[in-house]
C-alpha cells in the first residue's frame, strides 16, 4: 500500500538495471511500474509503452491506461474482462481492480466540469454506478478529498460544481509575466 516508495524502487530498478539484457525483468518491472503510476493517479508516459523489447507485452497496460485517462468505467470493464488472463498471470489482477475506483474519479472530474449541475441518477448512468446512494458517498468523498469542487444538495438529489474562474480575467497572469521580466533583467 506505500506505492510512494515503490514507484521509486521500480524506478530505480529499471535505472540501475542492465539495458541490452534481461528482458523479463525490464518487462515485469515496467508492468508494475505503470500500476503503481496509476494507482498513484498518474497517467504514465506513452514513451515508456515504446520501450525497446517489451513494448508489445505492454498492450493490455496500455489499453487500461487509456481507459483509466478517459474515466469511461464500461471500457474498463471491457478491457479488464478481455485481458484478466494476462494481467492473472502477471500477478497484476487485483492491483488492476484498484484501478476502477480512479477510473470513477477520473469520470467524476469530467462531468464536474462538463455540467455545472447534475442529478445523483445522472452521475449513476454516465459512470455506470450501482445506486443513487453509492453516487452521493462517491461525489461526498471527492468533495472531500479535493478531486472535484462542487456542493451536494441532499434534499433535491443533486451537485452544484462550483464556479470556474477564468483566469485571465483576473490579475494572475500580468503578475507572472511580470515576474518573468523581472527575472530576464
Amino acid at each position: 500500500m506505500s506505492y510512494t516508495s515503490a514507484l521509486n524502487n521500480l524506478q530505480k530498478a529499471l535505472r540501475k538495471g542492465p539495458r541490452d539484457g534481461a528482458r523479463g525483468f525490464r518487462a515485469i518491472s515496467t508492468k508494475y511500474l505503470i500500476i503503481v503510476q496509476l494507482l498513484l493517479g498518474e497517467i504514465p508516459e506513452r514513451a515508456l509503452f515504446r520501450t525497446k523489447g517489451v513494448g508489445d507485452s505492454l498492450a493490455p497496460y496500455l489499453r487500461i491506461t487509456q481507459s483509466v485517462r478517459s474515466g469511461s468505467v464500461t471500457q474498463f470493464q471491457q478491457v479488464l474482462s478481455e485481458c484478466a488472463a494476462v494481467f492473472r498471470s502477471d500477478d497484476v489482477h487485483l492491483l488492476v481492480q484498484r484501478l476502477r475506483h480512479n477510473v470513477i474519479k477520473t469520470g467524476l472530474k469530467k462531468i464536474c466540469t462538463s455540467y455545472s449541475r447534475i442529478s445523483f441518477k445522472d452521475i449513476c448512468l454516465r459512470l455506470h454506478l450501482d445506486s443513487e446512494t453509492d453516487a452521493e458517498y462517491i461525489v461526498a468523498k471527492a468533495i472531500r478529498d479535493g478531486i472535484i469542487d462542487a456542493t451536494i444538495n441532499h434534499s433535491e438529489g443533486y451537485i452544484q460544481s462550483g464556479a470556474n474562474v477564468d483566469i485571465y480575467s483576473t490579475s494572475e497572469p500580468q503578475k507572472g509575466f511580470h515576474v518573468r521580466i523581472d527575472f530576464c533583467n
